[in-house]
């Protein structure tokens, strides 16, 4: 990929997988990041290879730096957490809704030839219909969620006012390593699997029979880069998951049978704007963007017990 891309959150957990693609594809990147939940040592062995740019997009001239003489911006900079949206609406808008009109601006004013907008599943709210397909009504139940689709239709109306091509992309519950577990407001696999290394009980908000299409991080950024290259289908929105769903139950159980751990789970009250069940339908992202999901959801949990198993390890042998 011998192109210029721009990154936004790219220091963070699915944006430095990404910025490790795309290196290894050739690309000149460019991170644009804050930091006030990317890490530096999320690009640990990229530093060298990359451009910085630290900024937030809630600031417009870290993206006119940033994007100038772009080809592509592959926007993942965000507010992230459900839990934290409906405590605090006003900061979820100002970075998720504001931030992105400010990406979309730069990428306009840059000319670049596409942006690829992180969107969520989020955006189809509670509604009982699985798997959820694009075409259904989104009805978000969580100030979150309203954010998220919002920057949707963000990136189709400056398709329609100023020609810039733009796909946005549902992601589904991504996992990996480099998943930050140290908030409660952290995914659920990144908070269970690091519960089950240090012997403490994992926390399940309600009956844990709640599901979810959880999505390993090598597959999003795949159909992340195939929506960047792929010709012929700007303004289009695509789900990006597997197209399984597992409870969170059942999630432990696989984790226990992973690690040889017991999981001895801890029951809270749910949370307000979760969502109760999600599971996406990934057929048109199959046809229009040759996307196949590659690493199912027990191998991915492999991997990702195995690496934060590696980092606890490593850390308690610097302590000690």
């Amino acid at each position: 990929m011998s192109a210029r891309v721009v990154v936004t959150g790219g220091a963070g957990f699915i944006g430095s997988h990404v910025v490790e693609e795309l290196l290894r594809r050739g690309a000149s990147v460019v991170v644009v990041d804050d930091f006030s939940s990317g890490k530096d040592a999320n690009l640990d062995g990229m530093k060298g290879r990359l451009e910085v740019v630290r900024g937030s997009i809630s600031a417009l001239e870290p993206l006119q730096q940033a994007t100038r003489g772009a080809d592509y911006v592959i926007h993942l900079a965000a507010q992230t957490s459900v839990p934290r949206s409906v405590a605090d609406p006003a900061e979820t808008n100002r970075v998720n809704v504001d931030g992105t009109v400010n990406v979309l601006v730069a990428a306009r004013d840059a000319n670049v030839r596409r942006v690829v907008v992180a969107a969520s599943s989020s955006a189809y709210g509670e509604t009982p219909t699985l798997p959820k397909g694009e075409h259904m009504r989104p009805q978000p139940i969580s100030p979150y969620g309203v954010s998220k689709f919002v920057g949707e239709l963000y990136a189709q109306v400056f398709g329609r006012c100023y020609g810039l091509e733009n796909v946005a992309l549902r992601y589904f519950n991504v996992f990996g390593p480099r998943q930050d577990p140290g908030s409660p407001y952290s995914g659920v696999l990144s908070r269970f699997i690091m519960a089950m290394l240090e012997g403490r009980q994992p926390t399940v908000f309600g009956d844990g029979q709640q599901s979810r299409d959880f999505t390993y991080v090598s597959n999003v950024v795949d159909a992340t880069l195939r929506a960047a290259e792929t010709p012929g289908v700007s303004g289009m929105v695509f789900n990006v998951g597997t197209g399984g769903r597992f409870t969170l139950n059942h999630t432990l159980n696989l984790l226990a049978k992973v690690s040889g751990k017991p999981a001895n789970p801890q029951y809270d009250p749910a949370r307000p704007g979760d969502i109760r069940d999600s599971q996406a339908d990934i057929s048109l992202a199959r046809r229009r963007l040759s996307y196949m999901p590659t690493v199912d959801f027990e191998k991915g949990l492999r991997f990702t017990w195995n690496w934060y198993a590696s980092q606890l390890k490593q850390s308690c042998s610097m302590i000690s």
